[in-house]
């Protein structure tokens, strides 16, 4: 795999206009040999993800947000270990999950295979646009949401990743969120892109252990829903095991059904 040149080093000569931050390399291990991530120092306000999703793209950053007030601190004490990442293009997106589900599903249930969306596919755009325009734009709103405080992050900041694919975002940064589920963060990273294609996900925001994910084109039929969330049990097992809803139906009706954001956390 080749690596992509990473920008962060050259981040005061990009043009980029961004509030007062610095970069942070730290990790298990020490200090990377680059830059992971860019990270403000103040808490964001609504509209700064959208300026930079228009413009830090282009100079192959990504912006999310980070909750740093979560008890855990910001990202420089999340033990970040981005050399023990594999690359999420080397992983099959299926084979990861059904992987997942023979290893956490009861009673052997099988594997009941990728979910179809329907007709719409993953663009939910109305026909003669663009639905990598549709999805940024529902992201745009759900940053929104989480930034005048009707979401759950506590202290949310703004980062700037070195990603070609929002769902490379946590592989990037070598992010350990899922660490008790799967260690290396690349083949959930695999299934976050094939959730980019078929529902039109951008991953918006992480936590210390959690993954915010806004959905352009959520299932809209309860088959649909409940087909999916077969794929979040695979990806999450706390969802359901910890969650309010405890099973798969109840969750797809009240979690997945029409619903434009999806939260993962694991214990």
């Amino acid at each position: 795999m080749a690596t992509l040149p990473n920008p962060l080093p050259r981040l005061a000569s990009l043009g980029l206009r961004l509030p007062p931050g610095g970069l942070v390399d730290a990790t298990d291990d020490g200090p990377w040999h680059e830059p992971l991530l860019w990270l403000s120092d103040d808490r964001a306000a609504p509209g700064e993800w959208s300026a930079l999703r228009r413009t830090a793209p282009a100079v192959g950053l990504l912006p999310v947000v980070l909750d740093v007030g979560a008890g855990h601190g910001g990202p420089e004490l999340w033990e970040l270990m981005p050399g023990e990442m594999s690359y999420a293009g080397d992983h099959d997106a299926e084979e990861v999950l059904e992987e997942f589900w023979e290893e956490y599903a009861e009673d052997d249930a099988p594997w009941p295979g990728l979910t179809i969306p329907g007709a719409t596919k993953a663009t939910g755009a109305a026909e003669g646009t663009d639905p990598a325009q549709d999805a940024d734009s529902v992201a745009s709103d759900i940053v929104d949401s989480l930034l005048d405080g009707r979401g759950p992050l506590k202290d949310p900041r703004l980062a700037l990743v070195p990603a070609r694919r929002s769902a490379d975002i946590p592989t990037a940064i070598g992010w350990m969120g899922p660490a008790n589920h799967e260690n290396d963060t690349g083949r959930l990273s695999a299934v976050l892109r094939s959730w980019e294609d078929r529902f039109g996900i951008r991953t918006v925001a992480l936590g210390f252990d959690t993954l915010l994910v806004s959905v352009a084109t959520p299932p809209t039929t309860p088959a649909e829903a409940e087909a999916l969330a077969a794929e979040h049990f695979a990806f999450c097992p706390d969802n359901i095991w910890q969650g309010t809803d405890s099973t798969l139906s109840a969750y797809a009706e009240n979690q997945l059904l029409n619903q434009p954001a999806w939260h993962f956390w694991w214990d």
